[in-house]
């Protein structure tokens, strides 16, 4: 996806639903009301929303829960960035240069690996 698309996917994740004003509305910078209506039309096609008629107004949706769609991201990124690799994109979340991890979450990505070597989800 575009910048663009991501960012009028994720207005619809925060608002639920939303017409193509909303979506404007909810995003930074926003281009012209007829281009929102085009991306809006793009993400429809590509499959990534839906939309109903409200009275005179599309109202649009996400078509897959925004779990699904993080975890889709999630592994699209480690596939093409990081080999395949999950253990090379978490060394490169935790490079010790950039980031020092809080005990609360320290702790979280421990249980976290704990969980994942019984198998069980998080």
């Amino acid at each position: 996806m575009s910048k663009r698309e991501r960012q009028i996917v994720e207005a619809i994740y925060r608002l639920k639903t939303a017409s193509a004003a909303e979506v404007r509305a909810g995003i930074p910078d926003p281009p012209g009301y007829s281009a929102v209506r085009a991306t809006l039309q793009i993400l429809v096609g590509k499959g990534l929303l839906t939309h109903r008629r409200d009275g005179r107004r599309y109202v649009y949706a996400p078509t897959i829960p925004h779990r699904q769609a993080r975890q889709s991201a999630v592994q699209h990124l480690v596939s093409t960035y990081f080999d395949g690799s999950v253990t090379a994109a978490v060394a490169a979340l935790l490079n010790p240069y950039r980031t020092r991890l809080s005990d609360t979450d320290h702790r979280k990505l421990l249980e976290l690996i704990r969980k994942s070597e019984m198998g069980t989800r998080p």
